[in-house]
């Protein structure tokens, strides 16, 4: 049985899906996968189907019946990843901006290097993002800054989604209480970690634009970045956080 289990949400990924499968099992580490997909009419879902064949013990597969955000899928892979009893839990894109071979780093943070929560880190030195357009860097990194201000958290990336978790830290924090569903939902998952007083690190990462496939970022998922954030902050007052004993 692997201790360690990546999860990757869908929604049409018809093109990297299966380099992306093949990719993490030829890392030198025994990563199982949990592809979770809301119903890609691309055919994404049947795609790692075939794969599980080849596969088999390794990869899994949740479907679900259309888009319902990118917070309730990772919600429902932890609650997954907790019941099968998996030590280390990463969280990753499937569009290759998150460079596999950075799993290993993630991985060696939490397991050797006594991180609880290790963050694949854009702004910190060493790290880089590559064919973004200036504008969405700079509005990236300075959502960061804003974030930072407003609720205090010392996390230079605070929007990445490139994490590795320890299973205590899932099961500490009360995922039936973690409201947000776009990019928020990252926000909230660190901020809460955080206030648990679990041991947070970033890991300096190359970050590249996807180059096949379509961007999942809108309006409306920016806009509940933005005000979710003094909200996030607003409760934390009136909520009782479990300290982790460390």
């Amino acid at each position: 049985m692997s201790t360690s289990l990546v999860i990757i949400p869908t929604y049409n990924e018809k093109e990297n899906v299966e380099k992306m499968v093949r990719k993490i099992f030829s890392l030198p580490h025994d990563f199982h996968l949990l592809i979770i997909d809301d119903g890609s009419p691309d055919g994404t879902g049947a795609i790692v189907k075939n794969l599980q064949k080849e596969f088999d013990g390794r990869l899994h597969l949740l479907e679900r019946s259309g888009k319902l955000g990118l917070g309730t899928a990772y919600i429902t892979g932890f609650k997954w990843a907790i019941d099968k009893k998996y030590d280390f839990v990463f969280e990753m894109d499937c569009d290759f901006s998150h460079n596999p071979d950075d799993l290993l780093r993630l991985y060696n943070a939490c397991s050797n290097e006594g991180a609880d929560v290790a963050i694949g880190s854009r702004y910190i030195k060493g790290a880089n993002v590559v064919n973004w357009p200036l504008g969405r860097v700079v509005m990236s990194y300075y959502a960061s800054v804003y974030v930072r201000m407003i609720t205090g958290i010392h996390i230079k990336d605070t929007t990445a989604g490139f994490k590795c978790y320890k299973r205590k830290v899932l099961e500490t924090i009360d995922l039936d209480r973690i409201k947000f569903i776009g990019y928020a939902f990252q926000i909230e998952m660190k901020f809460t970690a955080w206030k648990h007083g679990f041991k947070i690190v970033e890991v300096p990462i190359v970050f590249t634009d996807r180059t096949e496939g379509t961007s999942k970022m809108s309006k409306g998922i920016f806009k509940e970045a933005v005000l979710g954030v003094i909200e996030l902050r607003w409760k934390s007052f009136f909520r009782k956080y479990k300290k982790n004993q460390l």
